[in-house]
């Protein structure tokens, strides 16, 4: 599906997702990737949500975001609120859900001048 949304200029964004795959800028992603306004980090997690570890997710703490989506792959499932408790830890906010849902939250947010995080597990 091919997402449309007011640019915000400099930014990545999402432009596109499906089964196994989400397009940032135009340049499809088959693996798990970490988006943010001004960076992308292809492979920042090698796995699915439940080889998800605490420490993946301290990593995104560093990035000082306001707040992170975490996209659970294609259907969304939860992570231990152990594996969370880094974000929580340093006050940033985080919603999970599937990973099509994340990248189209994502691009809202960034539209709003938001300091937000896409952590999306892609299967």
């Amino acid at each position: 599906m091919k997402i449309s949304i007011d640019s915000v200029e400099g930014s990545n964004r999402f432009t596109a997702y499906g089964n196994g795959y989400v397009d940032v800028n135009g340049t499809r992603h088959h693996v798990n990737v970490l988006v943010a306004a001004d960076a992308i980090t292809p492979n920042w997690f090698a796995g699915s949500l439940d080889a998800l570890t605490k420490e993946d997710v301290d990593r995104l703490a560093g990035t000082r975001p306001e707040i992170v989506l975490l996209g659970s792959g294609a259907r969304f499932r939860f992570p231990s609120p152990a594996v969370l408790a880094p974000l929580h830890g340093a006050g940033i906010g985080v919603e999970v859900m599937d990973t099509h849902a994340a990248c189209r939250t994502y691009n809202i947010l960034l539209a709003e001048g938001r300091r937000v995080v896409a952590a999306l597990i892609v299967d």
